[in-house]
């Protein structure tokens, strides 16, 4: 089973929005057919955007939301990670990197140019990070 990291926008796709090219992925992640992992630090940041007056969701929504996400994914003490080589500049970014390096051999999706200019060097620790929602295969 593939480890894989979904940072926010992706989670935002898949729970929030329903994006029609994310939907193959919510599929596999209620199959169990991926390992999606998380932490603290991801759960809290994704209830912090999914809050936010743009999304409009009311508070029991937003407790749906979190607790499917929840249940199907993998969570990793923050204090567990190890530190990916990498450094971002928004540190909300920085645990999605340590993350995918702690689970390595990894697949990380995101559409944050800062996460995705660290492609090249993550794929030589064998972490795939892809804007692409057809990268991963079941």
């Amino acid at each position: 089973m593939k480890s894989v990291v979904f940072d926010t926008n992706v989670l935002l796709d898949l729970f929030v929005f329903n994006d029609f090219r994310a939907l193959h992925l919510k599929q596999a992640l209620l199959n169990q057919q991926i390992d999606a992992l998380a932490s603290p630090k991801t759960l809290e940041e994704f209830a912090d955007v999914i809050s936010r007056p743009l999304f409009a969701l009311e508070t029991i929504d937003q407790k749906k939301i979190l607790l499917q996400w929840t249940s199907l994914a993998r969570v990793l003490d923050d204090q567990s990670l190890l530190s990916s080589p990498w450094r971002s500049q928004d540190p909300d970014d920085q645990v999605f990197l340590d993350l995918a390096f702690t689970a390595r051999p990894c697949t990380l999706i995101s559409k944050d140019n800062e996460v995705l200019k660290f492609a090249d060097h993550a794929a030589k620790e064998n972490i795939l990070i892809s804007a692409d929602y057809q990268s991963l295969e079941f």
